[in-house]
């Protein structure tokens, strides 16, 4: 009996500390890339803005890379200010999401609300300006979610870069060069 009440006291000692510690971790958790497109602005925000070209060069769309067993709805139409795609899995799993534009200037880019039931809301950010000699387009790509104060959420928040980057990285260069060969 006395093993089992150390036993627990330790476990609640653990549990309290490692709460404390993930105080110390931020209750945002930011990933931005950024580059430029030897492209016209307008080309750029065309393919940003348009939500059923992300499956051909965004790595977070369902469709990305031809996954099978993906239902995608766009609205009507599929681009700007008020455009939103919604997803689900065929093969009978919960998987299930939404992506809306909730911000669209051409001379600027866009903004968008994630909503995942396996992750917290994520809202994202494609800024657009031309480069300094104006030959080209800068972009800054940003996601950013509040994970609250669990300790497992905070933990992911501060990974999110290290476990996601690559992945927004690969985005970019698709982008880049969908953009610059057309």
């Amino acid at each position: 009996m006395r093993f089992l009440k150390m036993f627990l006291a330790a476990v609640a000692v653990l549990g309290v500390l490692v709460f404390l510690l993930s105080l110390a971790f931020p209750s945002t958790a930011r990933m931005e890339r950024s580059g430029s497109i030897n492209a016209p602005l307008d080309k750029v925000y065309a393919e940003i803005s348009d939500l059923q070209t992300w499956a051909q060069w965004n790595p977070w769309n369902p469709a990305y890379n031809g996954r099978s067993n993906i239902l995608l709805q766009y609205s009507d139409p599929s681009a700007g200010l008020g455009a939103w795609y919604t997803w689900s899995n065929t093969a009978g799993s919960a998987a299930s999401g939404r992506v809306e534009v909730v911000a669209a200037d051409p001379a600027k880019g866009i903004e968008f609300n994630m909503t995942d039931p396996s992750m917290k809301p994520v809202k994202g950010y494609i800024e657009l300006k031309p480069t300094t000699d104006g030959n080209g387009t800068a972009i800054l790509w940003r996601l950013e979610a509040k994970v609250g104060l669990a300790p497992w959420w905070k933990l992911r928040g501060f990974l999110m870069d290290r476990l996601y980057g690559s992945s927004m990285e690969e985005g970019l260069n698709r982008l880049r060069s969908m953009c610059e060969r057309k």
